[in-house]
């Protein structure tokens, strides 16, 4: 294997372990799915294209949203 598809390999690898499709995002959150796609289009949520079909948003988003909502309520 060369090294430019090792390196690729453990990029998406890495990407992979860090993201969730919108609902487990939705499940985690304990939201509606389409306010996953809500937050997404107001840019509360950045999402990530995988491919035509797969979009992830990353799980550090997440829990920074969650954080910064759970401040407020504090």
């Amino acid at each position: 294997m060369s090294e430019a598809l090792k390196r690729q390999v453990e990029q998406n690898y890495k990407l992979a372990s860090r993201t969730a499709r919108a609902k487990q995002v939705a499940i985690y959150l304990g939201i509606g799915l389409s306010t996953v796609w809500h937050y997404a289009r107001i840019g509360k949520l950045t999402p990530i294209k995988l491919s035509s079909r797969v979009t992830v948003f990353s799980m550090d988003e997440v829990d920074a949203l969650l954080d910064n909502a759970m401040t407020k309520v504090a």
